[in-house]
């Protein structure tokens, strides 16, 4: 005896194409099922923003880059260091940048044992890294105001971040963005004249911030003359391209190029220009 559904299926509610539409959606939710167990799953890396981080100063790492970096340590001074040294020393990311924004606040290292105001340095960390902590003498001017004198210190451009830069007359965000854009560019500024080639800097703008900063030049990116490559020579300030051409056609024929001398003397690169790019330039 065949056996009638259709009551059933007047019982449950359902017409002839709201059977079809389930059973298409049944299809659908199975297929899905189905790649669901057959694409992997991705790893998505975390991006790390801080608002006080420097020059290029805003990094994505990943979660495990919190870590601290195999630590190098050496002599350098905690109130004009900046962020890539920091963490060359050991310290995190994280640590890197609550140290630039307590400079940026105003806070400053009197002595090596301030370095414990950081916050998130432990005593261990603290006690390995005091001894290679240098403290230079006050970077400071008086500067005359009415009929009283004000103490103002000075911003390290190779240091700083925007939030400092815009602090200073007549900087504003585009023109603090430009300074540290053009740092990176040239591997930091070997002296503060160089803010003269900051494209949109005015000259006034210049005589007015020019003694209110100053240029740490121990913290320079500095390129292996005799090791470099075309590219490596390329990333140097100032250079032309037929001048990393001369350069590594004299080293081919030559040898190793010992000073400044040799590239002046060889004609490979101009007097003025040889000593604009002096900072950068390691002969070892």
């Amino acid at each position: 005896m065949k056996f009638n559904s259709e009551p059933v299926m007047k019982w449950f509610g359902y017409s002839r194409r709201e059977r079809r539409s389930t059973f298409i959606l049944l299809i659908i939710i199975l297929i899905i099922l189905i790649l669901r167990n057959f694409i992997p799953a991705r790893n998505i890396e975390i991006e790390y923003l801080s608002a006080g981080s420097p020059g290029p100063e805003n990094k994505s790492i990943n979660a495990q880059d919190t870590e601290p970096a195999a630590k190098e340590l050496f002599n350098f001074d905690p109130n004009k260091a900046s962020f890539d040294t920091i963490v060359k020393l050991g310290f995190t990311s994280r640590q890197a940048n609550t140290l630039i924004r307590y400079r940026a606040s105003g806070g400053r290292f009197k002595k090596p044992s301030d370095i414990r105001k950081v916050y998130g340095i432990d005593e261990k960390q603290a006690e390995s890294i005091v001894p290679f902590i240098v403290i230079s003498p006050d970077s400071s001017v008086k500067i005359k105001s009415g009929s009283y004198q004000k103490k103002l210190q000075l911003l390290d451009l190779n240091s700083c971040d925007s939030s400092s830069l815009v602090k200073l007359p007549g900087i504003g965000p585009v023109l603090s963005k430009r300074i540290i854009k053009y740092r990176q560019l040239i591997g930091g500024f070997a002296g503060v004249d160089q803010l003269k080639d900051v494209y949109g800097l005015p000259p006034e703008t210049y005589d007015l911030i020019k003694a209110r900063v100053f240029a740490d030049t121990s913290v320079l990116t500095k390129t292996k003359i005799n090791n470099a490559d075309f590219k490596a020579l390329m990333h140097l300030p100032y250079i032309e391209k037929f001048e990393a051409t001369a350069i590594l056609k004299y080293r081919e024929l030559k040898g190793r190029i010992e000073g400044l001398g040799d590239l002046i003397e060889n004609k490979l690169i101009p007097p003025e220009k040889a000593k604009k790019m002096r900072p950068y330039l390691n002969f070892e």
